[in-house]
């Protein structure tokens, strides 16, 4: 770590594949809706790669004008498994509930559209931990905009300069802490330093939930 790291104030979370193992789910209705509209599936590593944008920013650009009706078929398809299916990450709750007790705030900033990620973190029971859920749709954009921690901050009354750490799993994380003024926090198990750009100030890499833990307990 090359620059002094602040003890955050607030932590907000990327939700899929930060805290939750979601590919398999996400992969499989990707699949199902490609097969609907007539086009040929990704495999799962082509699924990993591609998938970072929110559902109202990438359909359009695969399914064109059809991009509501793929819509509607991914949303069934999604409905059919993500609860059942759904599996935290290692370490992850153990991580939330030694974050929430050195952190003042919490909250999860997510691409999933904020009806289904609120269901999943009812689920999981960790409503508890956050302050507030806030997914695709709920801003009036999605990230990497900064409008969904605009929000946050907005509905919260999260002052400006406080020291906000955003964790996350891949470019669009870092890009959307870029973007809002956070600190990214990337969680890989490579640890690698993945921004597009090659050159993001102040980007913490760990390899898991447990690292950050640690992390926070050192400070």
């Amino acid at each position: 770590m090359t620059f002094n790291l602040k003890k955050p104030s607030v932590i907000l979370f990327d939700w899929d594949n930060t805290l939750v193992d979601s590919w398999q789910i996400i992969h499989a209705a990707l699949a199902e809706t490609f097969l609907a509209m007539g086009k040929k599936p990704w495999s799962l590593e082509e699924t990993q790669k591609r998938v970072q944008k929110s559902l109202r920013d990438s359909f359009p650009s695969l399914f064109g004008e059809k991009w509501h009706d793929a819509a509607d078929v991914f949303y069934k398809a999604f409905e059919k498994r993500h609860i059942q299916n759904l599996k935290p990450m290692p370490h992850a709750h153990e991580m939330l509930i030694r974050a929430s007790q050195l952190v003042d705030v919490l909250g999860v900033i997510s691409n999933k559209t904020g009806k289904y990620l609120r269901q999943e973190v009812k689920h999981l029971e960790w409503d508890k931990h956050f302050i507030d859920v806030i997914g695709a749709g709920d801003a009036d954009y999605d990230k990497p905009n900064a409008a969904p921690i605009n929000l946050f901050m907005q509905k919260n009354a999260i002052a400006g300069k406080s020291v906000i750490w955003y964790v996350g799993d891949s470019d669009i994380d870092i890009e959307t802490a870029k973007n809002s003024g956070c600190i990214p926090i990337l969680i890989n198990k490579e640890k690698k330093r993945i921004g597009k750009s090659g050159n993001i100030p102040n980007q913490v890499s760990l390899s898991s939930c447990r690292d950050l833990a640690t992390l926070l307990e050192t400070m």
